[in-house]
């Protein structure tokens, strides 16, 4: 499951809310062990993944860089680059 989540910091354009929704729905997914939680559970599972993303917006907010903003194209191609040599042997 966490390998879907995908670094969000210093991209142009910034990550979208609902980007770092769906990290936070992943990580705590991950950490719960439940892609679905019970309906006993389903309230406390919401509050975590609203908790995580008003986290990582801070985060976010808060990180300082002198790096150039990194290209969300040109970052994917060079993830299907290393994906296709991976796994075409």
């Amino acid at each position: 499951m966490c390998r879907n989540i995908r670094t969000l910091s210093n991209f142009e354009p910034p990550a979208t809310r609902d980007e770092v929704h769906g990290a936070a729905l992943q990580y705590v997914r991950k950490i719960s062990g439940a892609a679905t939680p019970s309906q006993a559970n389903a309230e406390a599972f919401m509050r975590a993944v609203e908790a995580v993303t008003a986290a990582t917006h801070e985060l976010l907010d808060s990180l300082v860089t002198a790096a150039p903003p990194k290209n969300r194209e040109v970052e994917a191609a060079k993830a299907r680059a290393r994906s296709e040599a991976r796994f075409s042997r």
